[in-house]
């Protein structure tokens, strides 16, 4: 064989497989085979012909075998958290609560999938329909596409998936390629309960995920926003409904009366948790000027005394653990080495850490707006500071950003609280806590501007979203002809007309069609 021969083998080869590196140790910790396009559409037809069987079966047998797959999960925790933890480089605390956020998501669902899909009777609206019996009917789109990112390689699949297959619908997963090990474990699992063949996973690059958007009836993604457009522009092309949960550059904004210690411990946990790699982490905050030294201390108190490191599993010795990938790493180094350049001050942290994939826990102060760490999604461990005169000042540049996803809001005055949230331009507030909202199941989590479009969660709208909504009507009372229908008649017509006149108009006037006096209107 050749040298070029030599070469592209190699090059096809790491193609056909995914080596799954440690971001904590560089080590291969797991290897997954490539889909393809044919590969794709294969599985997806697969999950197509079962579809039908597994909607039939109504919500409560597909929560029964829901219930069988959580208890696999926990079940299978220790083992679960292990290959988080491998691929991803998490804490042990991290990835240990992608658990409970997937016990809390399946049990929810599972408690209320048959009433949030229940038929739903409507009253009629208008003098024409008062003999019509309304009800609408939900049925799932029958293959729903759910792409996931790294930073939650059990969570985010389950955040999304369980709500569609409890709806009904088959779902095919596509785990991005950083993190693929955790999602195919638990598509194993799910086979391992004896669950019906409606749930798929795929594996590959850019590639593989255009051809889910291509094979399925509706897409969930998470992910860049820059991603999300494409599969935006491709869904509209196929006329099929996307949701989209796409970049946050969440702010914080804390008032003079704020609990400043509780805010501190909120911003340290609320930047660094999952070493900073959230959609909805704490990317800026800005503080008024009476408390900023206060508080920035504080803060970077809190910050300085983070465990830095990927821990032993089960130990819970680290805090914060490495950043997912290379890529991610030199985002945060520039945003960093760009804000000191422009005169912010590192008070802590600031340097990239090896062996493996770390960046120190940072706090900046002194930082501003011409600084690429307060205008572009970081998505790494750094909380950057601001100073500012006023609240309204904090308003307006909380809102000064194309990202619209969260945000935090520090008072202990809860009509400031109130007055404050209502100007804030994002789909989530949390007044006096950090993150919070992204948990709330029976709450929406959307994204304005370009954070995104629909939401995930919203108790029945959470789960409707992967439905297809049918009006069905029927008649409380058999006529022989229906009195709008052919011929038309004077009588029946002035009748209707009068009818309608007598209770749809506002004043007496108009109901007994007296006609207005000159120049009345």
């Amino acid at each position: 064989m050749s040298a070029q021969a030599a070469v592209a083998a190699r090059a096809g080869a790491q193609r056909s497989r995914i080596d799954v590196v440690s971001p904590a140790t560089g080590a291969v910790v797991g290897v997954v085979p490539v889909d393809g396009p044919s590969e794709v559409a294969a599985i997806a037809a697969e999950l197509r012909a079962a579809q039908p069987e597994w909607e039939a079966c109504g919500p409560r047998e597909r929560g029964v075998v829901l219930r069988r797959f959580l208890d696999w999960i926990l079940d299978n925790e220790r083992s679960l958290v292990e290959t988080i933890q491998a691929e991803s480089g998490k804490s042990w605390g991290d990835a240990s609560l992608e658990i409970i956020m997937a016990v809390d998501t399946i049990n929810y669902y599972v408690k209320n999938a048959p009433t949030f899909i229940a038929d739903r009777a409507v009253s009629p609206a208008g003098l024409a329909n008062l003999t019509k019996k309304l009800t609408v009917q939900y049925r799932p789109y029958p293959l729903v596409g759910v792409i996931t990112p790294w930073n939650g390689p059990l969570a985010g699949p389950i955040m999304d998936g369980v709500a569609a297959l409890l709806a009904g619908a088959a779902v095919l997963f596509k785990p991005s390629e950083v993190t693929p090990l955790t999602w195919a474990a638990a598509a194993r699992g799910w086979r391992d309960v004896d669950a019906p063949p409606i749930l798929g996973c795929v594996n590959g690059y850019g590639d593989t995920g255009q051809a889910v958007v291509d094979e399925v009836d509706m897409v969930m993604f998470t992910g860049s926003t820059a991603t999300g457009r494409a599969i935006a522009t491709r869904a509209g092309e196929r006329l099929i409904p996307c949701s989209l949960e796409l970049g946050g550059k969440d702010a914080m904004i804390v008032c003079a009366d704020a609990n400043l210690e509780r805010a501190a411990k909120a911003a340290a946990w609320g930047a660094m948790f999952n070493s900073g790699q959230i959609c909805v982490s704490v990317e800026r905050v800005y503080v008024v000027a009476d408390v900023y030294d206060q508080f920035v201390e504080l803060v970077t108190r809190q910050v300085n005394g983070l465990r830095h490191g990927t821990d032993a599993p089960g130990s819970f010795t680290s805090d914060v653990g490495a950043m997912a990938t290379a890529a991610q790493l030199a985002t945060v180094e520039r945003h960093v080495a760009d804000a000191v350049a422009k005169g912010a001050r590192v008070l802590t942290g600031g340097q990239r850490r090896e062996p493996g994939l770390y960046f120190e826990p940072t706090v900046l102060a002194d930082v501003d707006h011409s600084m690429l760490c307060m205008r572009e999604e970081t998505f790494g461990p750094t909380l950057p500071i601001m100073k500012v005169d006023t609240e309204d000042q904090a308003i307006d540049l909380t809102n000064d950003s194309v990202y619209g996803l969260g945000s935090s809001l520090w008072t202990r005055d809860r009509a400031r609280a109130q007055c404050l949230s209502r100007r804030i331009e994002a789909g989530a507030v949390n007044v006096n806590n950090a993150l919070a909202t992204t948990f709330q199941m029976t709450t929406p989590m959307s994204g304005w501007k370009q954070s995104g479009l629909g939401q995930r969660f919203d108790g029945a709208a959470g789960m409707l979203k992967f439905c297809r909504p049918k009006t069905v009507l029927s008649e409380r009372v058999q006529l022989p002809a229906e009195p709008l229908w052919y011929p038309y008649r004077r009588r029946t017509s002035t009748v209707i007309a009068r009818l309608v006149r007598l209770t749809g108009a506002h004043d007496w006037g108009r109901r007994l069609a007296r006609r207005p006096k000159e120049g009345r209107r």
